[in-house]
């Protein structure tokens, strides 16, 4: 396995992530692609100091943009939604 840091790209922050992380005490990072869920859980346990119940994945592809004639598409980007276990909490608007 690599470095944890290097698994762990960036916390995603958006208002469903809050709103998970409220309700369902589910944090969601960017992670490494070809990273799997093992890797990830000892990553976010070693780095953050918790305790992880599940981790659950999802890859997300590339969707095309266009910005008058030009042409791109968006970064394809994995996301993983980590489930903490009772007691545990990471406030990813603080920690960096």
């Amino acid at each position: 396995m690599s470095n944890a840091r290097d698994i762990i790209v960036r916390p995603l922050v958006t208002e469903k992530s809050i709103k998970s992380q409220e309700a369902a005490n589910t944090v969601v990072f960017e992670v490494k692609k070809g990273t799997n869920k093992i890797q990830i859980k000892k990553a976010v346990e070693e780095i953050f100091k918790v305790k992880v119940e599940s981790v659950n994945v999802v890859n997300q592809n590339a969707k095309a943009k266009r910005m008058g004639r030009y042409e791109g598409k968006t970064n394809a980007v994995k996301k993983a939604y980590i489930k903490l276990a009772e007691g545990s909490k990471i406030d990813i608007l603080t920690d960096k």
